[in-house]
């Protein structure tokens, strides 16, 4: 949305990373079975603009799964509106932990009703 973008019409750098952070805990509470929390970005590299009205896919895997975390590797590609080609613009690794009912850290696999 043009409330999302700098003067030159691209997308804020933070908007972008939302999106991450979104789709990275999707994978998160899959992979680890209930409620997590971002911990950590270790690393993001923003590689090209994001247009307003460019259509954002965020593609997702996970790299690690230990006791009670996860990191989540992921790349951000965008597809423009006045094209079928897809720009990578992003990648980044997120690092989840997993919680329990209580917002403790919990054992990832260890999922209370």
């Amino acid at each position: 949305m043009p409330a999302d973008t700098n003067p030159a019409g691209d997308i804020f750098g933070g908007w972008l990373m939302s999106q991450m952070d979104l789709a990275g805990a999707i994978a998160a509470v899959e992979h680890a079975g209930g409620r997590v929390a971002t911990v950590a970005v270790e690393a993001m590299s923003f590689i090209a603009p994001v247009r307003v009205g460019d259509v954002l896919c965020v593609y997702t895997w996970v790299e690690r799964i230990g006791t009670t975390s996860i990191r989540i590797g992921m790349e951000a590609w965008a597809k423009s509106r006045s094209s079928s080609a897809r720009t990578k613009v992003t990648e980044g690794h997120f690092i989840y932990v997993a919680l329990d009912d209580q917002g403790r850290k919990r054992t990832i696999g260890a999922v209370t009703a």
